[in-house]
């Protein structure tokens, strides 16, 4: 008693003596250094991710009479009574209730629970739009126009109600009624998109004058510039000219003191100037010019030195074009080698179509040749003698001077250190186009022999081929092979030039030649066409030992996949075949077994290289016997799956040091896989540790006893 009265009640009945004893203890810090690794949050969290128990999850119910059922529709309706008095403002419960009496066919019910549901919360739309979803999802067409005029009378301004009213009148072919759904829209004025979606409408059905008076309404209801262009485009796209006309006079009125006038005002020229009414387009960027204020007119200004320009004085009198004229003159003077500038003054003098000018002014450019003799000086300056020897052909109609213009341009490039693959072909295309095929043919063998390119032997060999001459072409991929052997395209293309030929043999000779090159640049690309060729031919056997002999090279997972899938499609003639019921013959069942036996045998040869000679590309190993197993399956009653269980590995997550320039800085988790006879390994590991640590303690436990005993 005496202890008992000594003990304070808020100390929990004990003593203080006792009291400050235990909290010493606790108190007391051993050691402040941090530990050595250190674990993040997010390491504790995906620790204790992985040793969360799985979800209990109720078991599944089997209803087996009617007495059930009901007895389930009972006692599901009560949890969802319950629940909606409990949560009577969470929609979400009220529609999922209302879903439920769906599935159960109770559509009574269903509309019931719509019904209260509106009660709680009507300004809802999304409530109506599942509950008209509902209506027309089971056909109730008349309940959903109700519910859809209800909608939206109660929300007028909730766009998506009234565009599903009109899809769902539409999609059953009522276009009257949708029509009339738009007009009760169109009272409470929507926005721009609103507007428009009645327009497509009426196009759609090709009701141009219906949607001529919507634009009316349209532009009344919102008078902006982007609305009024879209009615003249309109017009325009009917072919409505003066009523387009008509539209943008209208609006210069009510859009002259608008923020976006700029842009109207563009449009309205630029549609002058495609009606070819130049006077007109220039009265209206005089207009603008005066009416809006110069910080914003900088886009009409340039628009409109870009139509003088353009339809000027043709005598060149012009006082914009001799402006633009000196200051490009004195750019050139200052930088003769800007060559930007030079195609900007060589644009203005053809819009001007003075043709010695236009002449002159390329010949001025053209001499000024780049100082250095590499080919990044050279790509911009050589567009000059194109567009020079273009405007000669295209607009002066000149074909000698065109002729000579490439002429001279081959001629100053300095081939043997650099050339442009682009001249030759458009001189050869130039002769082409005059009917010249022998000096076509002479531009592009002077090609071939000073500066070969891959474009050019492609082009020549094209025009070749187009005219039938076989024998050029052969000779031509002599040449590009002679050039760049270790080119796998030509290869290629050469190959399927001779098997188009009907000429399998010497096909099967260039594939060879191909493949035995020292250094190709697609390998692969290669001798998937060399297999392709002899599987199409037929050669099953050639096809397998090209395989075999590419796995001498190579022992790529994607080789051996392939060389697997071949076998198990390479039907050969191995017993009778059998019809379908389609009456379609399908191989027999003897043949089906050879293909998988052999599919196997690669399968297996595979998997042996990867355990024994790769014993380190465990993930590509995991993925042969992925694959392995899906063809497993695909066989059918054929496919033995168990066979490929057994060697099917265990994924595991793994954990490993990441380490940085300052040290290890975390962890980080990786796959890794553990196959079968890694396992047994690992288990006879850990027996033979076991064994030899059994050994060492009863070592030492003899000799304990022996010096207990003593001398």
């Amino acid at each position: 008693m005496g202890s008992y009265k000594k003990s304070d009640p808020t100390l929990g009945f004990l003593t203080k003596k006792e009291t400050e004893g235990k909290l010493s203890r606790l108190m007391t810090v051993k050691n402040k250094i941090p530990a050595p690794i250190q674990s993040t949050a997010e390491q504790i969290l995906c620790e204790a991710r992985e040793c969360q128990e799985s979800e209990i999850r109720p078991p599944k119910q089997n209803i087996a009479d009617s007495a059930e059922l009901a007895d389930y529709r009972l006692r599901k309706r009560k949890e969802f009574e319950d629940l909606v008095c409990r949560v009577r403002w969470n929609v979400s419960v009220w529609v999922k209730y209302a879903q439920w009496e769906e599935s159960q066919k109770d559509f009574e019910r269903a509309r019931s629970v719509w019904e209260h549901a509106l009660e709680v919360d009507c300004r809802n739309h999304t409530l109506w739009l599942k509950y008209a979803d509902m209506e027309m999802k089971n056909k109730f067409i008349n309940q959903a126009r109700n519910v859809w005029d209800r909608a939206v009378f109660l929300l007028p301004r909730a766009d998506q109600l009234w565009y599903k009213y009109i899809h769902m009148e539409e999609m059953l072919g009522n276009v009257a009624g949708a029509r009339q759904v738009f007009e009760r829209w169109m009272q409470w004025q929507p926005d721009q998109e609103g507007w428009r979606s009645y327009i497509k409408f009426e196009l759609r059905y090709n009701e141009i004058d219906r949607a001529r008076q919507i634009y009316e309404k349209f532009v009344q209801c919102h008078p902006k510039v982007d609305v009024w262009i879209s009615y003249a485009k309109f017009e325009v796209k009917n072919g409505e000219i003066g009523r387009a006309r008509n539209v943008y006079e209208r609006a210069v009125d009510k859009l002259a003191g608008d923020k976006e006038a700029e842009m109207f005002f563009l449009a309205f020229a630029e549609f002058e100037e495609r009606c070819k009414e130049l006077e007109r387009a220039r009265c209206i960027y005089k207009f603008a010019l005066d009416h809006i204020p110069k910080g914003r007119a900088e886009e009409v200004h340039k628009k409109f030195v870009a139509l003088e320009k353009k339809y000027g004085d043709q005598g060149g009198d012009d006082a914009i074009v001799w402006k633009r004229r000196f200051q490009y003159e004195d750019e050139i003077r200052k930088n003769p080698l800007n060559y930007d500038t030079w195609f900007d003054y060589i644009r203005l003098e053809e819009s001007v179509g003075i043709k010695d000018r236009v002449r002159e002014v390329y010949e001025r450019a053209i001499a000024y040749i780049p100082p250095a003799e590499e080919k990044r000086f050279w790509q911009r300056y050589i567009y000059l003698w194109i567009n020079h020897a273009l405007y000669e052909e295209l607009n002066a109609d000149d074909m000698d001077r065109a002729r000579d213009v490439y002429r001279e341009c081959l001629k100053l490039i300095p081939h043997n250190k650099f050339s442009f693959a682009k001249i030759w072909l458009l001189a050869a295309q130039f002769e082409l186009r005059q009917l010249n095929l022998n000096g076509a043919r002479q531009i592009l063998g002077n090609a071939i022999g000073r500066a070969p390119k891959d474009k050019i032997f492609k082009k020549y060999i094209e025009i070749e081929l187009q005219l039938g001459n076989i024998d050029r072409c052969r000779k031509l991929y002599e040449k590009y092979l002679e050039w760049s052997p270790e080119n796998c395209y030509a290869w290629t293309k050469f190959a399927e030039l001779e098997c188009s030929l009907c000429e399998a043999e010497r096909a099967r000779s260039i594939y060879e030649l191909a493949i035995a090159q020292p250094a190709l640049n697609m390998p692969e690309f290669l001798w998937k066409a060399y297999i392709d060729f002899e599987i199409a031919e037929g050669e099953f056997e050639n096809t397998r030992a090209l395989y075999e002999r590419l796995l001498d090279r190579t022992k790529h997972l994607k080789v051996w996949l392939s060389y697997a899938k071949f076998e198990a499609s390479a039907v050969e003639g191995y017993g009778a075949s059998e019809m379908s019921e389609d009456g379609l013959q399908e191989p027999s069942h003897e043949k089906k077994q050879v293909c998988i036996q052999r599919a196997r045998r690669v399968f297996d040869k595979a998997l042996n290289h990867f355990r024994v000679s790769a014993p380190g590309l465990k993930e590509e190993r995991a993925m042969l016997l992925d694959e392995w197993m899906k063809m497993e399956k695909e066989f059918g009653e054929f496919g033995d799956v168990h066979l490929v269980q057994g060697k099917m590995p265990k994924k595991l997550k793994r954990r490993r040091p990441l380490m940085t320039e300052d040290g290890p800085a975390g962890f980080e988790e990786y796959f890794d896989y553990m196959f079968p006879e890694e396992a047994q390994t690992t288990n006879l590991k850990i027996l033979e540790a076991a064994h030899k640590w059994k050994k060492q303690k009863a070592s030492a436990d003899d000799k304990q006893e022996t010096r207990a005993l003593g001398p």
